[in-house]
């Protein structure tokens, strides 16, 4: 039940983000949606924590304080990532990744707490 509740979360930040971002779209409705945040689901899953660490270990230990950045620089790769594997999403510029990322950060957590206490 975790994973869907985490899914339908991240779906909708996306979907917020593409409201809010010009440049970032998701071609096609809540079909769409949902494949684009399962596919940057599991680009998180599998790629996520490589990408923390090697950044972390590469800026000497810098990136571990301050995690919440490295985090929203990892979201903003996997974002830019997903936008090359999957032709749904489309985003403008690396920025509006970051930004885009923020956003998921943000409304992701929230609806996540919000789904939990509610179900």
């Amino acid at each position: 039940m975790s994973l869907i509740i985490s899914w339908v979360a991240l779906t909708l930040s996306f979907w917020v983000a593409s409201l809010l971002l010009p440049g970032f779209k998701i071609k096609g409705g809540v079909g769409s949606h949902f494949v684009v945040s399962a596919v940057f689901g599991t680009l998180s899953f599998f790629l996520g924590w490589a990408l923390f660490t090697a950044i972390g270990i590469g800026t000497l230990g810098i990136g571990f304080l301050f995690r919440f950045l490295t985090q929203l620089v990892v979201a903003t790769i996997l974002l830019l990532v997903t936008d090359k594997l999957s032709k749904r999403l489309t985003i403008d510029k690396a920025s509006t990744a970051f930004l885009a990322a923020l956003i998921t950060a943000v409304i992701g957590t929230g609806a996540e707490q919000v789904l939990h206490r509610v179900l």
